[in-house]
């Protein structure tokens, strides 16, 4: 077979969009009854008539990302400053300075924001912060908020 040959069989099994027509006598719709055997719906030929037939395209799937969650951190007054940059380091994976940053906004103003993340995410975080809190006997308070 000539390789040009070839390209054109490949060029010719591309797929195109389908035309299909669904009428109430189809099994589609109906169970197959007696006598009748249950299959795939017709496929319409570029001959029918275009206004019994619908073009199917690729679906374009509008997918909203996923909504967001802010982990929280407050102030309280027992909790050591280092123990907060600790936490903030090995739960959210921030380099010291930035976490010293955070732990001083969450002194002065009251509440600091660790990260962005999925709910899913932004849960476990809390969960293992608290946790890791009251293993180390501290009353550190963590939470998540819509953002």
């Amino acid at each position: 077979m000539a390789p040009w040959h070839k390209r054109l069989m490949t060029l010719e099994k591309r797929e195109l969009p389908v035309h299909i027509r669904l009428t109430s006598s189809d099994s589609l719709f109906r169970g197959a009854g007696a006598g009748e055997k249950a299959g795939p719906p017709r496929v319409a030929h570029m001959a029918d008539k275009p206004g019994d037939s619908t073009v199917l395209k690729p679906s374009e799937a509008q997918v909203k990302p996923p909504p967001m969650f802010q982990v929280v951190m407050y102030n309280d007054d027992y909790t050591p400053m280092e123990f907060v940059v600790e936490v903030l380091q090995l739960f959210f994976a921030l380099p010291r300075e930035r976490a010293t940053q955070i732990m001083l906004k969450v002194h002065t103003e009251g509440r600091g924001v660790c990260g962005i993340y999925p709910k899913d995410v932004a849960s476990t975080k809390v969960e293992q912060v608290t946790a890791y809190s009251r293993q180390h006997q501290h009353p550190l308070q963590c939470a998540m908020e819509e953002t």
